[in-house]
């Protein structure tokens, strides 16, 4: 993927002044805006620094590190010293240096390859230095180790901090000799076993530290293991497994896991007292840097609780064409793993990391464009380095408190809620990464409104809209093993916090200009499997997913509207698998799961799994097959479903076609459970589920709809009453009824409604929430103390109408006056007839064209026909 000779065509920093410098940063076009981090202190510091020369030295005057010649006061440093290599030298680590107090380069120093070496320092800081260890045409085949001290706590190198490899105009190439950073299993490896076989492990030799990825819902089932024997692709390991570790595609579901190598012949780490402090080593790149890594060991890296100190982390670099890091592992740090923050166009291609705290690979300040992701593997993402849970914000009844994002052990609220992929912006590249076992998410789409950090209110951040730019390319990710696969919500305000909704994404041509075109967002060949959660959930518009495949997941898929009306479709899922249980059966532990026979995504075992949930307005699914959702003794499940319990919007309009299932029950619309409920209370749409069944895939009748079962949706005269699936399949018109505007009916009062209006249809009750499904041709009977109502239809074909019966009302504004019952119900067009009972109102859709009041404020939805009645008005008696 990396183009090596195109030449960086950013800002030339060399030739500014500092505060100039800084200031053109904030001034850039649109196109080139970039990040300013976290602390606007510190980026006011940076603007101050005075920028290095680069080095002047060249190849032809290289000196040794052991010659005293080399040095200013003729002697080779000692233990202790703070050594500096002038502007004009080029020095050759030739020897293992004492430990040094810090090692300052202006020059060059390179590491000679013709044995093994150690560097010990408290920091090493490139001021238009420039350090090399091999090159990239020839990469280096000894072992070189940096190993970075902490003997002067709260140290501060021109803004930096200390324990790093630190850059301020400077160079870094490290190229190590290996490119095999994982692959997968090549078969189950057995719980218990010491050989395992994988798929690749061309160049994997004896000694060398692997880490095989949880397959199971648990993601601290990762194993480290160390290498005993390599014959071909089968390794013999230290010792055995503790768990199954599933190797088949399954289904169809490629759930192979994948085994990551951390060894590489370059090792930066911070000396082994960080396992105590948490306090680790870290590489910062600021302006006018050149980092070029590849097969490079980050180990006991970034520093918790310390913004801008992570592992690996561009700052601020604007346009860094050509800039990579590659091939390498970060493994067990405190603080993040790689951040690309205010710096575009860099490549991050086939790393592994493993047991890090926060969000892994982090773009920072949602400016970031241009950046490419790609193969990359992250295993054991945590929320805390100390072993403590996560404490996070999300949709599920035990952890709905926002409390988590208050913490004081979490360098940004949302850690809480950790994430392996955070991306704040979506013109990025991510390709064939896997997020293989977080404690909370694998990709995370947090979508800010505009530039957050340093950048909120700065010059043309106004002009930046992250929820409105349309994702470069997302394709042929995994997440597995997480509590949620893929989040595409939530995302953060200006404070860093978020809420469980609200920040949907909307694609537009001008990002500026909500009148210009909508863009298709397009999600390909994603897969997730053996997720606590969901495998994937997004809220937004016109968002197209092709060729999933999502098994093992307690839900499959779950899409939440950005604005209902707005585009043609909310999602569309097209070419896909849904798989309810497959053949891995993971580690059963609990009681539970070991008398199921498979471990079990909740704590209660009796969690009705579910492939798709239908939620929030018009979705599609299309030429999708769906096996093993079938109910047992254990719990319930279902192919097709609703969001559990919802308040939120529904629509007839949602459609399916080409389905097949396989030991599958195709609808599951259960009855309610407060336990499950997402958020119970106000409008509880799921009381009024609905989908159009366009070629009778799911209920055998072309056109027809399935709708629950719920007493006014549906009846045994136009229905088949299917009872296990607490759905009925439903011929001619379906629409959906409004009383009032929907906001007159509270999204979240849990009390009883306040005059609640209840529905009756043939003997039936319905109490109504806000708007239901209602049949073309129904007679509904309206009982109500209130004194006022407007009924309206939307949804529905030209001619479609229901008739209403309203005891004790009796005047209506709108529509045309009957004589008699018999000529209302001949009436082709909306009209009332009055009798000394009360009124009754026929609604007749006249004009498909939705162009009544609006009665859904999501997407501004207007009613095609309506209609106004009252009671009479009160006379007060003196």
């Amino acid at each position: 993927m990396r183009d090596s000779g195109v030449p960086n065509e950013g800002i030339d920093v060399m030739s500014m002044q500092p505060r100039l410098l800084f200031l053109s940063l904030l001034l850039l076009p649109v196109s080139l805006l970039l990040g300013a981090g976290a602390q606007a202190n510190a980026q006011e510091a940076h603007a101050h620094m005075d920028m290095p020369a680069r080095a002047t030295s060249s190849a032809g005057h290289w000196s040794r590190w052991s010659d005293a010649r080399s040095w200013p006061d003729g002697k080779v440093p000692r233990a202790g010293d703070a050594v500096t290599i002038g502007r004009a030298q080029a020095v050759v680590l030739d020897v293992d240096p004492p430990t040094l107090r810090s090692l300052t380069i202006n020059g060059k120093l390179s590491f000679a390859d013709d044995r093994d070496l150690a560097l010990t320092t408290d920091w090493i800081y490139l001021s238009g230095g420039e350090l090399d260890v091999g090159s990239e045409a020839k990469p280096y085949t000894h072992k070189a180790t940096i190993t970075l001290t902490d003997n002067v706590p709260d140290e501060n190198i021109n803004t930096m901090g200390d324990r790093g490899i630190m850059m301020l105009n400077g160079t870094l190439e490290l190229h190590g000799d290996r490119t095999n950073s994982w692959t997968k299993l090549a078969s189950t490896a057995k719980a218990g076993s010491a050989k395992i076989e994988v798929l690749n492990a061309a160049g994997w030799r004896k000694g060398d530290a692997i880490v095989l990825a949880s397959t199971d819902f648990d993601p601290h089932q990762a194993e480290r293991r160390t290498i005993a024997a390599v014959s071909g692709n089968k390794l013999t390991l230290d010792k055995p497994l503790d768990y199954m570790h599933f190797g088949q595609v399954t289904y169809g579901v490629d759930e192979r896991g994948e085994v990551g190598m951390l060894t590489r012949n370059i090792k930066i780490q911070a000396s082994d007292d960080a396992e105590k402090t948490y306090f680790g080593g870290h590489i910062m790149a600021m302006a006018g840097s050149q980092v070029h890594v590849s097969g490079v060991e980050l180990n006991r890296m970034g520093q918790n609780m310390h913004l801008a100190r992570y592992p690996m982390h561009w700052h601020i670099l604007g346009d860094a064409k050509g800039q990579y890091f590659e091939n390498s592992s970060i493994h067990d740090t405190y603080s993040r793993c790689l951040t690309v923050h205010g710096t575009n166009d860099v490549l991050v291609e086939n790393n592994v990391t493993y047991n890090n705290v926060g969000h892994c690979f982090f773009l920072e300040d949602a400016v970031e464009h241009g950046n490419q992701f790609i193969h990359n593997l992250a295993i054991l993402t945590k929320c805390h380095p100390d072993g403590k849970p996560c404490e996070p914000t999300d949709l599920t009844l035990t952890h709905q408190s926002p409390a988590g994002q208050s913490a004081k052990d979490i360098l940004i609220p949302s850690d809480n809620t950790a994430s392996s992929f955070w991306i704040t912006n979506p013109d990025n590249t991510y390709v064939g990464n896997v997020a293989a076992g977080s404690e909370a998410i694998g990709f995370w789409f947090a979508l800010p409104q505009h530039p957050t950090g340093a950048f909120l209110n700065k010059p043309g951040s106004d002009k930046i809209w992250p929820r409105r730019t349309v994702v470069r390319e997302f394709k042929g990710n995994t997440a597995h093993s997480n509590f949620d696969g893929v989040m595409f919500d939530r995302g953060p305000g200006p404070d860093g916090k978020f809420n469980v909704g609200g920040a949907g994404h909307i694609a537009y041509a001008d990002p500026n200009d909500t009148k210009s075109r909508i863009l298709v967002t397009e999600i390909d060949d994603y897969t997730g499997y053996k997720n606590r959660n969901g495998a994937i959930w997004t809220r937004g518009e016109d968002d197209v997913y092709r060729n999933m495949k999502l098994a093992d997941n307690a839900i499959g898929f779950t899409h939440a509207s950005g604005g209902a009306g707005l585009a043609p479709f909310t999602s569309r899922v097209v070419d896909s698998l849904f798989v309810g249980e497959s053949a891995n059966i993971g580690n059963p532990t609990t009681l539970a799961e070991r008398a199921y026979g498979r471990s079990l995504p909740k704590a209660a075992a009796d969690f009705p799994i579910r492939g798709y949930e239908y939620y929030d307005y018009r979705h599609d699914v299309v030429d999708t097959t769906f096996v093993n959702y079938q109910p047992n003794a254990t719990r319930d499940a279902g192919a097709l479903s609703y969001l559990l319990f919802t308040s939120f919007g529904m629509s007839t309009e949602n459609t399916v076609k080409g389905l097949k299932f396989v030991n599958s029950k195709p609808v599951d619309f259960p009855p309610v459970e407060r336990r499950w409920a997402s958020d119970f209370s106000g409008r509880a749409a799921y009381r009024s589920a609905a989908f159009h069944d366009l070629d009778g895939s799911v209920g055998g009748i072309p056109g027809a709809y399935i709708v629950i079962d719920n007493g006014i949706a549906d009846d045994e005269k136009t229905c088949e009453i299917k009872a296990s699936w607490g759905a009925a399949v439903c011929k001619g018109d379906m629409g959906r009824l409004s009383i009032d505007d929907t906001k007159a009916f509270p999204e979240f009062a849990t009390g009883p409604a306040t005059n609640p209006v209840v529905l009756q249809r043939d003997g039936r009750r319905f109490e109504y929430n806000g708007e239901t499904t209602i049949p073309s041709g129904a007679e509904i009977s309206v009982a109500t103390a209130r004194d006022k109502l407007s009924l309206n239809l939307r949804e529905m074909d030209k001619g479609s109408w229901v008739i209403f019966e309203l005891p004790g009302f009796t005047s209506a504004v709108g529509g045309t006056p009957q004589a008699s019952l018999e000529a209302l119900r001949a009436a082709s067009t909306t009209s009332y007839f009055k009798d000394d009972k009360g009124l009754w109102v026929k609604l007749v859709v006249e004009d498909p064209t939705p162009k009544g009041p609006v009665v859904v404020q999501v997407g501004q939805l207007r009613a095609q026909a309506h209609i106004d009645v009252s009671k009479p008005t009160s006379v007060a008696v003196n």
